[in-house]
């Protein structure tokens, strides 16, 4: 058979990866804190037709003679780049203006998940907890506002402050940020939710302002970082290379019948 159709063939598949990544992208454009997905290509072991050879007295070097087998996926990244910052005036929603990661847990200290989205609620007991129950990491879990606080505040330090009935103002806890070495190598788990990872490293915990974590802004929200004008371009190269390699395959199909009506 020939090469050509199986290099086609892996260009097919490489291709669909990418429109998937893409497609997932685009349906996660308003998705809060989404990182968008990058897939990277590498080509497969080159067939060695010839052999290289070292110049001699009489005559130069000749170069190797190969032929490329395919390509592959070498990679398929995550890009943590800041997305543009939303303004709610929501106290409770947050955002980080920095490389931190708020610190989500359950009730009994175990389940600990990271996320950029920093939509929090109060349940009825007064738990600043997400969507989904977690609760928000701070220097005290669960950081709790009494219910008959009059209002409430979060500082771009982190700090959680309240003003009681009598009109004093007091504090709650500091939420408490998580930093990375490697946050590309963090594991996406659903739900706006990463997992620590053996490449991701161990994190760093810090209140905000420190350790490079950033800042915590009260009343804003991160949206996805996901450029639509580049993903539609991205789209449209991934589809033109998806039809090429078709095109390769059809192309070895008619050459291989050729092939076969040399006899009839």
């Amino acid at each position: 058979m020939l090469r050509s159709m199986y290099s086609g063939i892996s260009g097919l598949r490489n291709f669909q990866t990418k429109l998937d990544v893409i497609g997932n992208n685009i349906s996660n454009v308003n998705t809060y804190g989404f990182k968008k997905g990058r897939v990277i290509f590498k080509d497969l072991i080159s067939q060695t037709v010839a052999g290289a050879s070292a110049p001699g007295e009489t005559r130069g070097g000749v170069n190797p003679k190969q032929v490329g087998l395919g390509s592959q996926i070498a990679a398929i990244d995550t890009i943590h780049s800041g997305g543009s910052t939303q303004f709610t005036g929501n106290t409770l929603d947050l955002a980080i203006s920095g490389d931190g990661f708020f610190q989500l847990e359950d009730g009994d200290g175990t389940g600990r998940v990271y996320t950029r989205a920093g939509n929090f609620y109060l349940d009825n007991e007064g738990n600043l907890v997400n969507s989904e129950g977690k609760y928000l990491v701070g220097d005290a879990v669960p950081l709790n506002i009494p219910t008959d606080a009059q209002s409430m505040s979060i500082g771009q330090d982190g700090v959680v402050s309240y003003v009681d009935v009598d009109g004093n103002l007091q504090e709650v806890g500091q939420i408490q940020l998580a930093k990375f070495p490697n946050p590309a190598g963090l594991t996406k788990i659903g739900g706006n939710y990463f997992e620590e990872s053996v490449n991701s490293g161990v994190p760093e915990e810090n209140v905000p302002l420190e350790g490079g974590t950033g800042a915590v802004e009260s009343g804003f929200l991160e949206m996805s970082n996901v450029d639509l004008a580049e993903e539609f371009t991205e789209m449209i190269v991934a589809q033109r290379g998806f039809q090429a390699n078709t095109r390769i395959i059809t192309t070895s199909d008619e050459i291989l019948q050729e092939l076969v009506n040399l006899k009839r």
